[in-house]
C-alpha cells in the first residue's frame, strides 16, 4: 500500500457576509453565506479570493455543520480558477457555541476538515485541474481560514 503524502499548497482567508438563516428544513438548519472577499497565498501561486461565490451551509440533525462551497480566486499574474470544496465541522456543544458567538477557539478543539477541486483555463495553473486536496479549517468571526494541501 503507498502511504499518503501531501504537500501545503497554500492557505486561504475567506470573508463573508452575515450568514442568511433560512431556518429548519427537512435536512437541517439551512444557512447561506455570501463570499465577499479574501485572500491566498502558498510557494506556487497566491492572489485574492473575488466576491461573488457563496457557502450553502447545513446544520445537521447530528451537530455536524455540512459546507458547500464555490468561489473564485484570481492569482497575482490574473489567473482565474474556480475552487470548489465540501467539509464537515463539528466539536463538543461548548466549543461550537463559541464559535458562534464569535469568541476565538484553538482550531484543535473541534474538527473542520474540506476536500477542495479547482478548475481553470489557465495554462500555466493547469495542474491544478488534476490534484486532489485536502483543508484543515478554522473559523474567525469573518469567515474561515484553511491550509490547503495537495495530497501527493
Amino acid at each position: 500500500m503507498v502511504e499518503i503524502r501531501t504537500e501545503h499548497l497554500f492557505n486561504v482567508t475567506i470573508t463573508v457576509d452575515p450568514l442568511q438563516m433560512l431556518g429548519a428544513t427537512p435536512y437541517g438548519e439551512r444557512r447561506i453565506a455570501n463570499v465577499t472577499g479574501g485572500a491566498f497565498e502558498g510557494a506556487r501561486l497566491r492572489g485574492t479570493v473575488l466576491p461573488g461565490g457563496g457557502d450553502w451551509l447545513l446544520m445537521r440533525n447530528d451537530g455536524v455543520l455540512q459546507l458547500d462551497v464555490r468561489l473564485t480566486m484570481q492569482t497575482n499574474d490574473d489567473a482565474l480558477i474556480y475552487m470548489t470544496y465540501r467539509g464537515v465541522r463539528h466539536g463538543p456543544p461548548e466549543v461550537i457555541e463559541r464559535l458562534g458567538r464569535g469568541d476565538p477557539v484553538d482550531p484543535s478543539e473541534y474538527y473542520f476538515r474540506t476536500a477542495p477541486f479547482f478548475e481553470t483555463a489557465t495554462s500555466k495553473y493547469g495542474w491544478l485541474n488534476r490534484i486532489i486536496s485536502v483543508g484543515t479549517g478554522h473559523r474567525l468571526p469573518t469567515g474561515p481560514v484553511y491550509d490547503v494541501f495537495e495530497v501527493l
